[in-house]
């Protein structure tokens, strides 16, 4: 059993806080492309919980997953919008387009789910060739602070009509020598007449500053970081990634 198999659920759990994503994230464009911004792409978009709040303030937005399911959730959502079907079954390691993208984002640690250093690279690639020169890629992680002791466990609580979803997270294992962490995520579900709990583990990749800079985006010619923010999404507070940063959102050119 995956929680991605529980696309209502999934996205009340990360898009009940879209309004700080969705300003943040037409700041980065208005401040950081170069020209105009108008064809969006997003790599591993779920249910689209962002997408059709950007079509809606007069973007056009693409998204793709390997979750069949997160993307007919999607797809139906916009066409009950009045937008294009946009949202495709793809793999973001290895996809085309027709068309090149202002910028693209992927906002909420999607991009560790890619597990060897391949994959990434493949990623990153795919999305330099996706996206147009003086566009941007904004790229949310959690990286591995080599000072201080790292968040271990997370939870909260997204509410929508009767719908009532606590999500808990801990950290089961952690090798940093073969690059991966192991998460436990838990929803506890509350309707008026039922409550239900679903488990899933999975692995996330581990990066350090170094290892996501210069082992990874160093290889990627087409791309230069020219900014950085944490995760408080503060346009007006950008950081300088250091040895002790967690949470962090690289804002990767497209040179």
């Amino acid at each position: 059993m995956s929680l991605y198999d529980y696309p209502r659920y999934y996205d009340l759990v990360y898009g009940s806080d879209w309004k700080a994503e969705f300003d943040f994230l037409t700041g980065i464009f208005n401040q950081h492309v170069t020209g105009t911004t108008k064809r969006l792409l997003e790599p591993a978009c779920g249910t689209g919980r962002l997408m059709f709040r950007l079509e809606r303030a007069g973007l056009e937005v693409d998204g793709l997953d390997l979750s069949e399911k997160a993307v007919d959730y999607c797809n139906r959502r916009l066409r009950k919008h009045g937008f294009r079907e946009s949202a495709w079954v793809g793999d973001m390691t290895d996809f085309k387009v027709s068309q090149k993208y202002c910028a693209a984002f992927n906002t909420i640690n999607s991009f560790r789910h890619l597990e060897t250093h391949q994959q990434a690279l493949n990623h990153l690639r795919c999305m330099a060739r996706a996206i147009r020169k003086g566009g941007v890629y904004v790229l949310g992680l959690h990286l591995c602070p080599e000072i201080g002791q790292p968040v271990e466990e997370e939870s909260w609580l997204a509410r929508r009509g009767h719908l009532c979803v606590q999500t808990s997270m801990w950290l089961v294992e952690r090798n940093l020598s073969k690059r991966y962490e192991r998460y436990h995520m838990q929803y506890d579900i509350w309707t008026p007449t039922n409550h239900q709990v679903l488990d899933d583990e999975f692995n996330f990749r581990t990066y350090t500053k170094q290892q996501f800079e210069s082992q990874l985006v160093g290889q990627v010619a087409e791309f230069k970081i020219t900014a950085a923010y944490d995760f408080s999404y503060d346009l007006q507070r950008p950081i300088e990634v250091d040895h002790a940063t967690e949470d962090v959102v690289y804002i990767l050119k497209r040179v």
